[in-house]
């Protein structure tokens, strides 16, 4: 969450900040009305607590020297009642706070474009070639039924719309893609892969940022009020909470491959065909742990590490730096890598790169010692490299052969016993 001292001290720029979100004055005025509140409650509880200590010091000596205390003693009562009464109207204050500042998003960069929606965000540049074919491009769901890779009905049978079976070549390819991430981010670029739980409890969806908001879009256990995660962001980075990390230490660099679950609650009749939106999938993440001042220059290297994956398997791609309004609640800044898939004749987001400033690690409680001694809080960056679904269907697509075969990028090739090409089935 975003800290109450900008509300508090600088309210003005931080309610024109957050209207850029499509915050609305209200609820930041609200918060501000709350923690006042609070704060009033807080003094008046404290100076009754000290009234009550020394009316209770005076008792103590009246009754040694034998005076009457009863009505004193009635007066310390009343003021103790008085302090209950504070003290239950403080805490259904601090819950009511809490719950609006849990309702507000991180402020967006000055930088970042302003707008309401994806139709403000901005190209960034165009990478790798763009693909030419001598005949029309199939889609991937039209390649898959030549290649045998995905059965879509079997997988509305065993479970329901959104989770696809991949099959044969399709399951080899996979795997091979995500080994192929796991490699380049371990051993060229300085992470240490992870492998975490796949359910997290409600501490670490709120650590994150998933809760409250976005509830209905998660699947959630009631018998254990456990949650499956919806991107190993959630347990990558609710990895340090409540701990206090060393300044040397900084930047850390987390990876790990996990399958991640969505509902998507409302999403019907939005991308929905074949790969292109399904409720699991598999993805590999980068987490990042850094110091405040070189987070935004790590979020460019960051960037640059989910461009390479793309980059080493020949494929055409762009990068967005996304506007105001359509940036992830916990973002400050975010960029968004997006695929050319020449079949579906539409770009394909398989990564987001975000910098979440300070915002993640307020709720996580995630701090450093700095070189004075001091402990601040940490800030969090995260991306994809990349997600599993789209990226598949941009790599069928765009290397695809007028023989319905797709010839593979070299990078995979050795993860499949040297296969140069997906062939159709007989």
């Amino acid at each position: 969450m975003i800290d109450i001292k900008k509300i508090r001290e600088d309210f003005e720029a931080t309610a024109a900040s957050l209207a850029r979100r499509g915050v609305e004055r209200d609820t930041v005025e609200k918060a501000r009305a709350l923690d006042e509140k609070r704060r009033t409650l807080v003094r008046r509880t404290e100076d009754l607590k000290m009234q009550r200590n020394s009316a209770s010091r005076e008792i103590g000596a009246a009754a040694k020297a034998g005076g009457d205390v009863s009505a004193a003693k009635a007066k310390v009562r009343a003021v103790g009642d008085e302090i209950a009464a504070i003290d239950k109207e403080l805490a259904e204050t601090e819950a009511s706070l809490r719950d609006v500042m849990l309702s507000i998003p991180n402020c967006p960069a000055p930088e970042i474009p302003t707008g309401p929606d994806s139709s403000c965000n901005k190209v960034v540049r165009l990478c790798g070639k763009a693909p030419e074919f001598p005949f029309e491009p199939l889609d991937h769901i039209a390649l898959g039924a030549k290649l045998g890779i995905f059965d879509f009905p079997r997988g509305v049978k065993l479970t329901g719309t959104g989770f696809p079976v991949i099959l044969g070549q399709g399951s080899r390819l996979q795997r091979a893609l995500i080994q192929y991430m796991l490699d380049v981010h371990t051993q060229t670029q300085g992470y240490t892969e992870m492998i975490p739980p796949y359910v997290v409890n409600t501490a670490s969806m709120t650590g994150t940022g998933q809760l409250p908001k976005f509830a209905e879009d998660l699947y959630h256990s009631d018998a254990d009020d456990f949650w499956l995660i919806p991107t190993a962001e959630v347990p990558v980075t609710n990895f340090y909470r409540d701990d206090i990390l060393d300044a040397k230490s900084l930047p850390v660099k987390l990876t790990a491959y996990t399958p991640c679950f969505r509902r998507e609650a409302g999403s019907a009749g939005k991308m929905t065909r074949g790969m292109l939106r399904v409720h699991q999938f598999d993805k590999v993440e980068m987490v990042n742990f850094v110091h405040p001042d070189t987070s935004f220059a790590q979020l460019e290297t960051l960037v640059g590490e989910a461009e390479a994956i793309l980059d080493g398997l020949g494929l055409h791609y762009r990068v967005l730096q996304l506007c105001s309004g359509d940036m992830g609640f916990s973002a400050a800044k975010c960029y968004d890598l997006e695929l050319w898939a020449p079949g579906e004749k539409q770009w394909l987001e398989v990564s987001s790169c975000s910098n979440f400033t300070d915002f993640q690690a307020r709720r996580l409680n995630c701090r450093f010692r700095d070189s004075d001694g001091k402990l601040k809080l940490v800030h969090t960056l995260n991306g994809s490299g990349v997600a599993l679904p789209r990226l598949m269907v941009a790599l069928l697509e765009q290397h695809q052969q007028a023989d319905g075969s797709v010839l593979l990028p070299p990078a995979i090739r050795p993860y499949l016993g040297g296969m140069e090409r997906l062939s159709p089935q007989e």
